[in-house]
């Protein structure tokens, strides 16, 4: 009898498209990620759940869309206790879990200053071992991705210090399982101090099945490289040798990873899932991002976008005992995670409230077709400025987007079969199938309001939401 399948979550922070070489990346050096891609599933299109971080990080735990439990942005709000992670059910059925970098779901100091938020409120402390994780080495939000408790000597184009201080403390901490700050071993690449502490627990765990959710910040900012990174990239500008410097230290740990596991023996037996929680950070110009030089290989919009570059991550799965290296370009996202990471574990997936993800393993197995639809959703401030769609929703391979408030309103429908850059608006011509997107979103919503309305959690609502209402005043007044 086949041992039970251990879970490896890997995700990186901003990471394009494009930047990898198994995606047609030439730039960026990536080889062991573009080796483990010829073992593994390389799907052309999977979504990240939301077109910033926190959102997408939630995705990921709980197979449920962020709105429903009030993470709509990054820096907001916090994962409720409520809310049944993949953490929680691994470990109710006796796998060892583990949280290893970015957390980004609710702060994680008890009391004074960490990260963006740090103690200031205490209903936002949700910290991963409230939420099922035995072992944890996490940050409450970001950190340079060279010796991460330093802030860096990063220049504006003015000449003022981007992030303060140089070589004063960055003010973020790593903490502990037990709430504790850790303080030993913090130096040199992020990604590497973060992959010294997974390994750890995988071998620790290697005869036991295992959760392990791996978070890099790379790449986002504040990007830095060592030197012997950068000097991959001789040819390359300071700003672009920092960033090009970063992605290629991440992919190293990669290797690291893969080779650890097979030393182990324990690869065939390994649900390892890598991708980005949204397209790269930064403007189409790149030359005016600084060091944030990530490529969405050709695809329309950047972080906080609903269009392709903004949602649409590289991403590898591999299961060797299970799964047949390929490619697949169906439709799938980080919604899905939990109930097919449940399903490789024998674990049945939460039964008392909607998820928004399905078990996507015999599409994988047999490259067929993801039934359902992915919504999404971005509403504020950000949006506006960098002119992002409101709403998206997806289904097969239609894209169907509405912009609403602070927009002028109109529809827009693509065929990402035959314009995955999204340039050609179908929507003039195919009214009836945006009437019918239209009413998948209102039936969403009309669900995602009985969410709100403590339907999920025995009748206890959900607090700190400050934009739901927002959306529904919006969508009622169709």
């Amino acid at each position: 009898m086949s041992r039970q399948a251990n879970v490896i979550l890997v995700m990186c922070d901003d990471l394009g498209y494009g930047d990898v070489g198994f995606n047609g990346g030439t730039t960026i050096q990536t080889p062991h990620l573009d080796a483990w891609a010829k073992e593994s599933l390389c799907l052309e299109r999977f979504y990240a759940g939301g077109p910033v971080c926190s959102p997408t990080r939630g995705t990921c735990l709980t197979g449920r869309h962020y709105i429903r439990y009030g993470i709509n942005h990054a820096n907001q709000g916090r994962l409720p206790t409520q809310e049944i992670t993949l953490a929680s059910l691994a470990k109710g059925a006796g796998y060892a879990t583990g949280h290893f970098g970015k957390w980004h779901l609710g702060t994680l100091a008890g009391d004074g200053s960490d990260g963006n938020r740090g103690g200031k409120d205490e209903r936002l402390f949700s910290p991963p071992w409230h939420h099922g994780f035995d072992v944890c080495f996490s940050t409450e939000s970001k950190v340079p991705t060279w010796d991460p408790m330093i802030t860096p000597d990063e220049a504006r184009p003015n000449g003022s210090q981007r992030w303060g201080e140089p070589g004063a403390p960055f003010g973020t901490a790593y903490w502990n399982q037990a709430g504790e700050r850790v303080t030993q071993g913090l130096e040199g690449c992020d990604s590497e101090v973060i992959m010294d502490r997974a390994e750890s627990f995988i071998r620790h765990h290697s005869q036991d099945p295992f959760l392990a959710v791996v978070w890099f910040h790379a790449p986002h900012t504040p990007v830095v490289a060592g030197e012997a990174w950068k000097a991959l990239y001789t040819d390359a500008s300071d700003e672009e040798q920092h960033y090009y410097g970063c992605v290629s230290a991440m992919d190293h740990q990669m290797g690291r990873l893969n080779a650890l596991l097979k030393e182990l023996g324990i690869f065939k037996d390994t649900l390892m899932w890598f991708c980005s929680d949204n397209g790269p950070e930064g403007k189409e110009d790149l030359e005016t991002n600084g060091r944030s030089r990530g490529s969405t290989g050709g695809l329309r919009g950047r972080k906080r976008s609903l269009y392709e570059g903004g949602v649409g991550v590289p991403t590898l799965v591999s299961w060797p005992r299970d799964l047949e290296p390929g490619r697949r370009s169906q439709a799938f996202s980080t919604l899905d995670m939990l109930p097919t990471c449940c399903s490789a574990m024998g674990i049945a997936p939460p039964q008392d409230r909607p998820l928004d993800g399905e078990n996507i393993l015999p599409a994988l197995r047999e490259d067929g077709e993801r039934s359902g639809f992915i919504p999404y959703r971005f509403l504020d401030r950000e949006a506006v400025m960098f002119g992002s769609p409101t709403v998206a929703i997806m289904e097969g391979s239609w894209k169907f987007l509405t912009h609403g408030r602070g927009f002028e309103e109109h529809d827009e429908l693509y065929d990402l079969s035959v314009d995955r850059c999204e340039t050609q608006n179908l929507a003039a011509s195919h009214g009836e199938l945006c009437d019918g997107f239209h009413r998948k979103l209102e039936g969403f919503m009309a669900s995602c309001r009985s969410s709100h309305g403590g339907a999920d959690y025995g009748g206890e609502k959900v607090d700190m939401v400050t934009e739901f209402q927002e959306l529904q005043t919006w969508l009622g007044g169709r």
